[in-house]
């Protein structure tokens, strides 16, 4: 119970004492326990249930998740976890719920914990996938010029619209850039707090002020943050031995002018 309520937060006794019950459980069928949500990110408030997956032995046929208003029990199995949904796809909603989780229990041989590292991280062809073949950078791109020529063009309610729009796609960005899969809204400060992003052009809370600025339609802000996504895409590709990001932004051509700011007359 100490190391509970030192490691997550003010989590209610009852949530504390449902959370230490299903770890001490004498249940063969469990091969293994995942803490999520706010109590495995120290955010937990005295309102807070607690998140755990529990992965069950693949024979095991009691699969509806058990609710309460202490615990939420979701039940998985090692193959369900093993398997990894392409971003966008049909409940790749969750891969996310495995970042910065806490494995409290894995009789696998590692199996749990490897699983969740990978859930929570992209590879190579995973970046390319979203970034190029689910056009989310094309589409950040996109939003930024209609943001950008509607200022040019006196038609502030349109930029603001277009601006919020676009920070979907930039934070799928910025996040796959580094291999990692964009955070829930509600854990994004903490995560670039806890966990910052090593790119120099989101240091010291730049990326939340862009976030910010976006957020209230902000002209500056849309032509800062394609330069800095720009940066971050062409640094990607020189890492990476190749020019598919930055293939996708000079197809722009001439329209890059006004995102960069350049003399449009």
């Amino acid at each position: 119970m100490d190391f509970l309520q030192a490691d997550h937060g003010s989590l209610s006794d009852a949530a504390l004492q449902a959370l230490a019950e299903l770890t001490s459980r004498d249940d063969p069928a469990i091969v293994g326990i995942i803490l999520t949500g706010s109590a495995a990110r120290g955010m937990a408030t005295k309102h807070s249930d607690v998140d755990v997956i529990v992965v069950r032995d693949e024979s095991e046929t009691a699969r509806e998740i058990k609710r309460s208003s202490a615990i939420d029990e979701i039940p998985k199995t090692l193959t369900e976890i093993e398997t990894i949904k392409a971003i966008g796809s049909d409940g790749a909603w969750e891969r996310w719920s495995f970042a910065w989780a806490k494995v409290l229990r894995d009789s696998t041989g590692g199996r749990i914990s490897d699983a969740v590292s990978r859930q929570a991280t992209l590879n190579d062809q995973e970046i390319r996938d979203l970034l190029i073949g689910r056009s989310r950078l094309d589409e950040f791109i996109n939003f930024t010029y209609r943001t950008l020529k509607s200022h040019r063009d006196g038609r502030p309610d349109a930029a603001r619209l277009d601006s919020a729009e676009s920070i979907a796609s930039m934070l799928d960005v910025v996040f796959a850039l580094y291999g990692r899969v964009r955070p829930y809204n509600k854990y994004l400060a903490w995560e670039l707090s806890e966990h910052p992003l090593p790119g120099e052009n989101w240091q010291n809370g730049r990326l939340l002020r862009r976030v910010n600025g976006l957020l209230d339609g902000e002209e500056a802000a849309a032509r800062a943050s394609f330069l800095e996504v720009e940066r971050e895409c062409r640094v990607y590709d020189q890492r990476s031995g190749h020019s598919v990001m930055s293939d996708v932004i000079d197809d722009w051509g001439e329209e890059l002018r006004l995102l960069r700011g350049l003399n449009t007359s």
